[in-house]
This record gives C-alpha cells, sequence and structure tokens, in this order.
C-alpha cells in the first residue's frame, strides 16, 4: 500500500538550494585545493557551479563528471571518457565510463570534494550511485565531502518494492523502495548513517541544507535533469514508465518524450502511435528504431490528474504484460533490478492484482520509513 506524505503542496518559490547558501559553505573552501562532481543541470545564480565557485576564488582543480556527461549531456548508458573542460580547461574524469569510483590517484593533491548534482528521488536514477562510490572513495582517502542539496522533485511520497539482497546493481544499491521520497543530501547521510559504505567505512559529511524547503513542496526543476528528462511531466512519469526498459515495451526513446508514453510494434489495443529514432544527445538507435509502435501517450498527465500524483502506476505494465505477455519474452533479465526483486515480476506472471502487489510491499515500506525518518532534514 502507497505511503502517503503528501496532503498540501508548498511553493518553490522561495526555495534556495544548498550551492547558493555559500555563506554556509564557502570558508570550509578558501585556499584548499578541490574536486567537484557535477554536471550540465549544477546551476546556481544562472551559472554552472564551477563557473561559481571559480569566480568566488575557489581553487577547483578536478571536476568528476557522472552518468550524461558535464556540460553537455549524452544519452543513457553511454560511456563518458575523460577531457579537459573547453571553458575552463580544468581536467574533467568521467565516472561513467571506465570507472565509477574517483582512485586514489585522481585525489592526489585534493583537500575538499564537493557533490553537487540534481536527483529525482528514483532509486534506478543512477546519482545516487555516483554519491555512493564519491563518499567512499572520500572515506578512504580522508577527503572531507560537502554535499550541496538540492530539492527532490518527487521527494513529497514514498512507493514501490525494497530492494531485496542480492538484486544489488549500479541501478540500484541499497535497500530502498523504487521512490524514497530524500533529498540526496538525506539519502547521502543514510548511506553514511547505515552503514552502507564498503566495510561500514564513514565519510567526513558535511551537507549544505536547502532553504524554505520540506517534503510538500511541489519544485519544478528549472534544468532537465537527464537528457532524457525533459520536462516534469516525464519527472513524475519516470518512476512508472521506466519499468518498461525492462521488459519489450519502449518506454518513449528516441522521441520528443521520453518517459511520457510507452508502446511496442504489436501492442494493437494502443491509441497513440510513435516511431523511435535517433536523437543526439538523447537516444542513438533506440529500441524498435524506424519501426511504428502503438501504445499510449501520458503527454501533460500530470497536469491534468494532480490526485494520480505520488504513485507508481503499475496498471500499465500489468495492461502490457497481459497483452503482449503470451507472444513474446516480455519480460528481460534487467527488469528485477530496476524493481530489486524478482518478485514483482513474479507476481504480474501469477496473475496477481495492482492491491495486492502493493500490500506485498508495505511491511518492508514500514521499516524503511523507520530508517528514513532518522536522517531527514526537513519537514
Amino acid at each position: 500500500m502507497l505511503i502517503p506524505l503528501l496532503t498540501t503542496f508548498h511553493s518553490q518559490a522561495q526555495v534556495k538550494t544548498g550551492a547558493e547558501r555559500t555563506d554556509l559553505y564557502a570558508s570550509a573552501l578558501r585556499g584548499k585545493s578541490m574536486a567537484i562532481v557535477a554536471n550540465g543541470a549544477s546551476m546556481m545564480f544562472g551559472s554552472n557551479v564551477v563557473d561559481a565557485l571559480l569566480s568566488m576564488g575557489c581553487n577547483v582543480k578536478i571536476i568528476f563528471s557522472p552518468e550524461h556527461g558535464f556540460r553537455q549531456f549524452s544519452e543513457a548508458g553511454q560511456g563518458i571518457e575523460n577531457f579537459s573542460d573547453p571553458v575552463t580547461g580544468i581536467p574533467v574524469i568521467s565516472l561513467y565510463g571506465n570507472k565509477k569510483k574517483p582512485s586514489a590517484e585522481d585525489l592526489r593533491g585534493i583537500e575538499a570534494m564537493v557533490f553537487d548534482l540534481q536527483d529525482v528521488g528514483v532509486r534506478f536514477f543512477t546519482y545516487i550511485s555516483t554519491l555512493t562510490y564519491v563518499m567512499e572513495a572520500c572515506a578512504e582517502n580522508r577527503i572531507p565531502l560537502i554535499v550541496l542539496d538540492r530539492p527532490n522533485p518527487n521527494g513529497f511520497y514514498i512507493d514501490g518494492p525494497v530492494l531485496e539482497p542480492g538484486f544489488a546493481s549500479y541501478t540500484g544499491m541499497h535497500p530502498v523502495p523504487i521512490v524514497y521520497g530524500m533529498t540526496i543530501g538525506e539519502y547521502a547521510q543514510m548511506v553514511n548513517g547505515e552503514g552502507w559504505l564498503t566495510n561500514g567505512m564513514k565519510c567526513d559529511l558535511r551537507v549544505v541544507p536547502l532553504e524554505n524547503y520540506t517534503h510538500q513542496t511541489l519544485y519544478e526543476l528549472p534544468v532537465k535533469p537527464s537528457p532524457n528528462l525533459t520536462n516534469m511531466n516525464a519527472v513524475y512519469l519516470y518512476p512508472s514508465i521506466c519499468l518498461f526498459e525492462g521488459t519489450v515495451v519502449s518506454p518513449g526513446r528516441g522521441t520528443d518524450h521520453p518517459f511520457e508514453m510507452y508502446g511496442h510494434p504489436e501492442l494493437f489495443s494502443g491509441s497513440y502511435s510513435f516511431t523511435p529514432r535517433s536523437i543526439p544527445s538523447m537516444s542513438l538507435h533506440p529500441p524498435f528504431e524506424g519501426k511504428q509502435c502503438w501504445g499510449f501517450a501520458f503527454l501533460g498527465w500530470t497536469a491534468a490528474y494532480p490526485e494520480k500524483m505520488g504513485k507508481i502506476q503499475l496498471s500499465w505494465l500489468i495492461d502490457a504484460f497481459a497483452e503482449l505477455g503470451s507472444k513474446k519474452e516480455f519480460f528481460t533479465e534487467y527488469f528485477d533490478k530496476l524493481a530489486g526483486n524478482s518478485s514483482l515480476r513474479e507476481q504480474i506472471l501469477k496473475g496477481v492484482n495492482v492491491e495486492d502487489i502493493r500490500d506485498s510491499w508495505e511491511p518492508a515500506l514500514q521499516k524503511f520509513q523507520v530508517t528514513r525518518a532518522k536522517y531527514l532534514l526537513y519537514e
């Protein structure tokens, strides 16, 4: 059963990000050689956080980039190479290529690390995995880490199965539900406090908190957080439609509205059609490229049905399986990693209804709520 955290949305008008609260962390960076994890959505005062910190006199020596790159986005899953930032000349080291974790050599001479990525609050969005590896590297090399907190646009609810032992991967490292209702700063505190780093290591962690934010704040992202989450409707639908990535059904990659639709060439009950194509910096050679897919589109869905926000829409997945499951191998090996267990796939195969599937999640969700509560920074 869904655990609601939301009664009334609050305005985002006065929210101040951690990056913008320079009075809380600038002195800790003054005179130190520092590294930073950032990307194109790491904005403060209209500039990229790296440019802003340099203008403040900070000594930025290394930039680490997550999945999708630093200033300009690359498509999901595409490895990122090391390069020199053409704007500043600072070396950019990829944490989504040959390695996911900064090495001791990368961190030689670094006295402080800053982390500033815009998360969307969904377990299989890889920035929290990048965060974990950076925390581990900082712990191993005795480098203090400052996380500049940012609002979670899906931070107003908790939903989905909690990841079970044996299903951990880069798209889900920790025993949390698909939607976990925490900012990335709160999540960092949980990783540290629960001993989820290798060998129970602890990172010297400091979170620069948001101002005027609660978990009831409906926060509209000023910059898209990744290339295929192009608007807030996609951000809200992502926890539901991304599950199709582990099936034969397309989640709309290769269209102008990924994660706002789903379809398949044989989903003839669909009322909407689309033909995936290669789109530079978004989707190269997406599934069913050049083939007409039939399915359903949800453009403007969350604006039209705000009462349905804050809940994973399992019925779409179940309905697609009901039509396609007998014709093809519907689920891929990736599905269990996205779900965080094998139970969801098995339940759908057996025809378990939505309500009973949700009921099966509740004991683990209740336990997670207790863990989560220890690390919250906001109402």
